[in-house]
């Protein structure tokens, strides 16, 4: 099988993990940089070139579509799907998943219990936005944030007030969600890949920090999960249509709740904290779902 990652780096951990696993299972595998990628759109003759040359026979794609990339990269994932290219992750779904709003709204709809989480635009309405989420500790975070990045807790209604106005002078959009002191700046990352979770870890902060990403200092120790746990990750994944996501779970009170849907989930953290090998995981779902080109 001939299988394409679109990542801006070949030297990235998750990337120069998928290409080893999937040379080991006897696969050809190129890693594309997107915003290489270039597209010819007409009726009954799509096409795509990479520095030069058409690109053809591919049998399957993984997207790795950094933040900044989101718009091109997506639209290069959407023609190769076009060109009748298998991927896991679609390019709707991708954008699904990226969008943390439109991401909640849709798990919302499906029944699936998260964080309390309000959303303004107008500065009259501010007051009256936050009073519908309640009393204070806020997160107020980037609507298309990650790692970490542009997530801030506010303690009180003022520091509130402020980063909101911050955020809205800058005309970044935002969500304002509820706090979950009980996580104890802990969360769950569930590792799903086609309709099961293969892997899971717990983060935990570091000293003085709410926020357990590993990139802003947290560890990670291998986690075992609730069937409970294990059903609101699948049903994640695929209320976005994702066939391999990262999907981050809070434990609260009132049970697991749903944080955030990752579309291009690290493997490093995973594999290091749980000993599983992920990536032969998804090139084994490739291998189910993808139909080589005669």
């Amino acid at each position: 099988m001939k299988i394409a990652i679109l990542s801006r780096n070949a030297r990235l951990y998750s990337t120069a993990r998928l290409v080893e696993a999937a040379r080991e299972r006897g696969h050809v595998v190129r890693v594309l940089d997107p915003l290489r990628c270039y597209v010819r759109i007409a009726p009954g003759d799509v096409a795509i070139r990479y520095k030069g040359k058409a690109l053809r026979d591919i049998d399957a794609v993984i997207p790795r579509i950094g933040t900044s990339s989101t718009f091109y990269g997506t639209a290069v994932l959407r023609q190769l799907e076009m060109m009748g290219v298998y991927t896991p992750n679609p390019s709707d779904a991708v954008l699904r998943a990226r969008d943390k709003l439109r991401c909640l709204q849709i798990l919302a709809a499906q029944g699936l219990d998260m964080p309390v989480t309000v959303f303004g635009d107008n500065p009259d309405d501010t007051n009256d936005v936050l009073a519908m989420l309640g009393d204070p500790p806020h997160v107020i975070k980037l609507n298309e944030g990650s790692q970490g990045t542009g997530v801030v807790l506010a303690e009180k209604r003022s520091a509130s007030q402020s980063v909101v106005e911050a955020f809205r002078g800058l005309y970044a959009n935002f969500l304002v969600q509820e706090f979950i002191g009980e996580a104890n700046g802990s969360d769950l990352r569930c590792f799903v890949v086609g309709k099961k979770v293969v892997a899971a870890m717990q983060r935990d902060a570091s000293p003085g920090e709410f926020r357990a990403n590993l990139h802003r200092g947290g560890s990670a120790s291998a986690a075992i999960l609730s069937a409970e746990e294990k059903r609101i990750a699948v049903r994640a994944a695929a209320a976005l249509g994702l066939g391999i996501a990262g999907v981050d779970l809070l434990r609260s009170k009132r049970g697991p709740l749903l944080l955030e849907v990752n579309a291009s989930p690290g493997l490093e953290g995973i594999e290091a904290a749980t000993g599983v090998n992920v990536s032969a995981q998804i090139i084994q779902h490739l291998e189910k779902h993808a139909k080589p080109k005669k």
